[in-house]
């Protein structure tokens, strides 16, 4: 029954942090330090990634129509633009796709601790803050997704890539390097949006081969209940930053996550020398 509740505070978090640029893998880390399931480590490493597929099921939810080629709504060059949306969305997954596929024992063996977690927080948070700044006043030359050219989608992928450190935030890296290519701040979101679709169910389906879906009927019910919170949570959130961008910029994300990490750091370090 612990866990029950435990599994919906992890759905909660995961389904606000997913889309905000603050790192949903980092806080589910920090969350496990203070909240730890009693089903195993090897449960929880499959579960904090997998709960973010109920998150992504928002997106294909949210922009169903939009990313619909098939939908007899649209014509045939409707149609043709979606799939080049598509086509686009699979490029920028390229660069984290391969080093996930063959890095993963490395990044969770070397890269998933608490002050890797603080350091990446503090860093793309001063990224945000520096970028803002830098584009404060500049008009972005990209805003429609025709406009995104292969050399910088793959720009982008770079960032995405950078992402599967934890604590760096998939979306935030996503969103600072289009941002630093001069992508608007509503098309960077929502091209961040579509990249998580092939990405998350690609390491989804990496970390349930190597659980090797031996699951108990207690840790089925808590993965399917994590998805199922994370899911509702996250059409908040997506809708909640939607609107926020169309009138603010990012650099309060940047400021809450040189404050968290730095809280990080402190904590985690005083617990240590205890």
């Amino acid at each position: 029954m612990l866990d029950i509740l435990k599994v919906i505070i992890f759905g909660i978090v995961e389904g606000i942090t997913e889309w905000l640029p603050i790192s949903s893998t980092g806080h589910l880390i920090l969350l496990e330090e203070l909240l730890k399931l009693s089903q195993g480590d090897a449960f929880f490493e499959m579960f904090q990634v997998v709960i973010q597929l109920g998150a992504v099921l928002a997106v294909v939810v949210i922009y169903f129509h939009k990313l619909n080629p098939f939908s007899p709504k649209k014509t045939k060059n409707q149609k043709m633009m979606t799939w080049q949306i598509w086509i686009k969305v699979l490029i920028g997954c390229v660069p984290a796709g391969i080093v996930g596929l063959f890095f993963d024992d490395l990044i969770d063996k070397w890269l998933y601790h608490w002050y890797i977690v603080a350091i990446m927080l503090i860093v793309y948070g001063i990224l945000f803050i520096v970028v803002e700044n830098y584009q404060k006043g500049r008009k972005p030359k990209v805003t429609k997704m025709s406009q995104l050219t292969v050399p910088m989608i793959l720009i982008i992928g770079v960032f995405q890539m950078l992402a599967l450190i934890p604590g760096t935030s998939r979306s935030g890296a996503t969103i600072v390097g289009a941002l630093m290519i001069g992508v608007s701040r509503g098309l960077a979101a929502e091209y961040t949006f579509f990249l998580a679709i092939p990405v998350m169910f690609g390491a989804s389906l990496v970390k349930l081969v190597k659980f090797g879906f031996d699951f108990t009927v207690m840790q089925a019910v808590l993965l399917v209940l994590g998805m199922a919170v994370s899911f509702a949570v996250s059409i908040l959130a997506i809708k909640f930053l939607l609107g926020y961008i169309r009138k603010n910029d990012f650099k309060v994300f940047g400021y809450y996550r040189i404050v968290l990490g730095i809280v990080v750091l402190l904590y985690f370090g005083i617990m240590s020398l205890l």
